[in-house]
């Protein structure tokens, strides 16, 4: 356990898409440090079962755990609940979006559909949840953000045409609302995970071609839980870009010799390519 209960203990986190995976494993590591939560996600079975799971982990009787069956990008129905949350609870201290899906394939194969689907869930459920908070952290002048991105956030892969430019944007919205709203000291945090073990993993697989499969064999895969204790450590230490594992070597190439990371990747794809040829 990290030695953050001091700092957790009395704060109170909204937590979205914290039913499963990543943000389940956030879920778990505030709320075993001290925290309070209100996890907010679509599925009441998942929402259940981590509920239950979380209360197990409390160290506290004074914390609270509380889940909320919603569609985050549905302004309409999500706003009275973090309304009603906000005016029984306070204004929370942290708002953490994992909302989030990714459906690969070859480009000749997606539809503005797939496309529209993705933007949707990808940006705009982690966006609406922002603008329902922010008049209250403005007017409070606090808050920390997390936003939720990917390796993919940075730097483009084949199969991704649908998933990258929703991560991409993530990334431009949260670097516009850090610099606008940094006089009412609000912090901001991008979590930018790799491959990481989750249901959502799992679910892209089904569809993944075949050449991404080949170039994720060598890149390895996390465990939710180091995703989520990485990104503990960096809300704490207030970090803006926080890069688990392989995420920061490849930020760091693409940030300082972008040519470089299009070839390793290009470089790559042509290996993966090769191999699947003589499959």
């Amino acid at each position: 356990m990290l030695s953050t209960e001091k700092v957790f203990s009395g704060k109170t986190a909204i937590i979205t898409g914290g039913s499963r995976g990543i943000g389940r494993a956030v879920v778990m590591e505030f709320v075993k440090n001290g925290g309070s939560v209100c996890v907010i996600a679509r599925n009441k079975r998942d929402l259940k079962s981590m509920a239950e799971s979380a209360t197990n982990t409390r160290v506290s009787d004074t914390q609270s755990i509380t889940a909320i069956s919603c569609d985050t990008t549905d302004m309409k129905a999500l706003k009275p609940f973090l309304e009603g949350y906000i005016k029984k609870n306070g204004v929370p201290d942290y708002l953490m979006n994992f909302v989030g899906y990714a459906y690969p394939n070859y480009i000749q194969n997606l539809t503005i559909d797939d496309f529209r689907k993705n933007m949707e869930t990808n940006y705009y459920g982690q966006l609406v949840p922002i603008l329902i908070m922010l008049p209250h952290y403005i007017k409070e002048r606090k808050g920390h953000i997390v936003t939720c991105s990917s390796a993919l956030g940075f730097l483009g892969l084949m199969g991704y045409a649908t998933y990258t430019p929703t991560k991409f944007a993530i990334c431009g919205l949260t670097e516009a609302l850090r610099n606008e709203l940094k006089p009412y000291g609000i912090r901001f945090s991008i979590l930018y995970p790799p491959d990481t073990d989750t249901p959502g993993f799992e679910s892209e697989n089904k569809t993944k071609p075949l050449e991404v499969a080949i170039m994720s064999e060598t890149g390895g895969l996390l465990k939710p839980e180091q995703v989520a204790e990485k990104l503990i450590r960096g809300v704490i230490k207030k970090k803006f870009y926080i890069l688990p594992s392989q995420s920061r070597l490849l930020w760091t190439i693409t940030r300082h010799f972008p040519n470089l990371a299009h070839a390793i990747m290009d470089g790559e794809l042509r290996k993966a390519v090769k191999k699947r040829e003589r499959k």
